[in-house]
């Protein structure tokens, strides 16, 4: 932009009010309207099943129009899916077609992407709608479409420092889902770009376990006395785990750019196994059931406890075996993560958390119950959270559903021993999304923003390195070095491909 030029929304606002003719309404913005020129023109990054999934919100929203999408794939079938016909029958209620493409399979790619965009617009509008571009590769995106606002990123965990730092970097907004990122130099590197370039941020696993949050609300005001331990436990994962790296070689899919599917990641043949949703199980992709679930469980514990990151982390998992001739052996598996495993997690002293064990679970692992709990026939459910302290525990759902104190020899439901001030502890802050867009307009910082995820996203990360170390990690959060043991500092980062380094 030259020095003479005004921005976008300035030249908008001075062309109009410097203008003698008659503006429709639908440009100027009526009541309960955006005018073009202030809504946040967004970038829709991941065109996967949870990306359909979470379309219509900001599809709907009046201050965000999507411009563009991005994803190396084309148009496929080949996605995978909760249920059959979920994304088919999601994406016909989006276009008002319910038998649009009525075949097997579950879609996904850029050009899904795309016609879903501009179809709702314009059935939303009742006007043909064209204005919505497709990109392969993310860095195009960002070097070509100029005017964009901000982006939401919905790839695969390896992609989402890349994506998130180079978006940032270039003055966009970013909207993520979790987690920052599946290595922690790349976490650290969201979070430094993030207070650097004072952009408005919001990681999406924000505000999913308001009844955790209340839990800990309470658990700080001494409920059970003294904090001494926190169990969480997820029946992720949902998804298959390989064992093994595949050693058959398909062809990669017609429409698939596989170089840029990988991003910062070595280079590897394709493979499905590889891909949509099972990514989540491969260290150089996902970050683990914890990474999927537990920042969602466990951010507003962190939050409302004041916990740092944690400092000691060690890691169990379990393992396979195969057969090689006559012999049996346990394979040696440092590519994915294990079928079920164990997480313990301790903290600095003034960081909140100070004698406190943080326990993750999953798999079908399961913590074990206090004598109390266990004599009343207590039996863990599939998922779960549970909070020790010295006098007594609490026993809830996943994020905080049905708590239940046990104190003195009794079983209470929590809000009807706290009553009103239960409910107060966490207020209602409306539509995560509002808050995102309010602080992309000037306001305040969402409460979901990257910065305050940082103690739960490098605790997450840690607990990878530990697991794959197979010993003890100690960790500074300060210099974001390893302190024990030696040889390990590797685990911290990724080897790049050339071009990729962050």
């Amino acid at each position: 932009m030259s020095s003479g030029s005004l921005p976008r929304r300035t030249f908008v606002a001075s062309s109009l009010l410097g203008a003698a003719t008659l503006v429709p309404r639908h440009v100027l913005g009526g009541a309960g309207e955006v005018p073009p020129s202030e809504k946040i023109r967004l970038a829709h990054i991941g065109m996967g099943t949870q990306g359909f999934r979470e379309l219509k919100a900001l599809l709907d929203h009046p201050a965000v129009e999507i411009t563009a999408v991005c994803d190396p794939n084309t148009d496929s079938n080949d996605y995978l899916e909760w249920g059959a016909g979920e994304i088919r029958g999601l994406i016909g209620r989006l276009v008002g077609d319910p038998n649009w493409r009525a075949t097997d399979g579950c879609p996904g790619g850029r050009e899904v992407g795309r016609f879903v965009v501009e179809a709702y617009y314009s059935n939303q509008r009742g006007k043909p709608f064209r204005g919505c571009r497709a990109y392969a590769d993310f860095r195009e995106l960002l070097e070509k479409e100029a005017d964009l606002d901000a982006v939401k990123v919905m790839t695969p965990d390896h992609l989402h420092a890349a994506i998130a730092v180079a978006a940032m970097n270039r003055g966009k907004h970013v909207l993520m889902h979790k987690p920052l990122a599946n290595r922690m130099t790349e976490t650290r590197k969201v979070l430094e770009t993030a207070a650097a370039a004072g952009k408005a941020t919001h990681l999406l696993a924000y505000g999913a376990g308001p009844g955790n949050a209340r839990i800990a609300a309470a658990v700080k005001k001494g409920v059970i006395g003294r904090l001494r331990e926190i169990h969480n436990w997820s029946n992720r994962p949902v998804w298959p785990q390989y064992a093994e790296i595949p050693r058959d070689r398909p062809p990669v899919p017609p429409g698939l750019q596989w170089d840029l599917w990988l991003g910062p990641a070595v280079d590897r043949p394709y493979h499905p196994c590889y891909t949509h949703t099972v990514f989540r199980g491969w260290y150089d992709f996902g970050g683990g059931s914890m990474a999927d679930m537990g920042i969602y469980s466990l951010w507003p514990v962190f939050e409302q406890l004041g916990l740092g990151p944690a400092v000691v982390a060690d890691g169990w998992g379990t393992h396979l075996c195969t057969t090689e001739k006559t012999v049996c052996r346990v394979i040696h598996n440092d590519y994915s993560y294990p079928a079920g495993c164990t997480f313990r997690f301790g903290f600095a002293p003034g960081s909140g958390g100070e004698g406190l064990e943080l326990w993750w679970y999953d798999g079908g692992m399961k913590p074990r119950l206090p004598a109390a709990l266990d004599a009343a026939g207590v039996r863990p459910a599939p998922e779960g959270i549970l909070f020790v302290g010295e006098s007594g525990a609490v026993l809830a759902g996943f994020l905080g559903q049905n708590p239940i104190l046990f104190a003195e020899g009794k079983q209470t439901p929590l809000e009807q021993v706290l009553g009103e001030e239960f409910a107060r502890a966490v207020p209602d802050r409306g539509s995560h999304l509002d808050l995102w867009v309010a602080a992309c307009r000037g306001g305040e910082a969402s409460p979901g923003n990257f910065l305050s995820a940082s103690a739960v996203s490098q605790t997450v990360n840690l607990g990878t390195i530990a697991l794959r170390c197979g010993s003890r990690v100690e960790y500074d959060p300060e210099t974001g070095r390893l302190l024990s043991p030696g040889g390990a500092a590797s685990l911290l980062t990724r080897e790049y491909r050339p071009g990729w380094e962050l």
